[in-house]
């Protein structure tokens, strides 16, 4: 019994998800400069978009150590079944 740690990140998955976010990252900081109002707009825009970040990465990492948190308990939980059933033998004659 075997438990499946956790599904591989490819390389290709990865580079995706890097360069999605570099792209969304630039297509709003563009739209932000060339948004026609003042300074102290595009000044407050931008410090909400660079917290919206923050808050996305904060976010991501407490969703991973919960996700890893769960692994670990599962993997102990399942070695504690694996050693029961290894020393459970329903033949043996420590009954009689």
């Amino acid at each position: 019994m075997d438990i499946n740690t956790q599904p591989k990140v490819t390389n290709a998955f990865y580079a995706q998800a890097v360069a999605s976010f570099a792209v969304s990252l630039v297509a709003v900081a563009i739209g932000i400069y060339y948004l026609p109002v003042g300074g102290w707009v595009r000044a407050f825009l931008g410090l909400g978009l660079l917290y919206v970040v923050t808050s996305a990465f904060t976010l991501a990492k407490t969703v991973r150590d919960a996700q890893e948190s769960g692994t670990v308990v599962r993997r102990v939980d399942q070695a504690r079944i694996d050693k029961l059933i290894s020393e459970h033998n329903p033949f043996s004659n420590a009954g009689a």
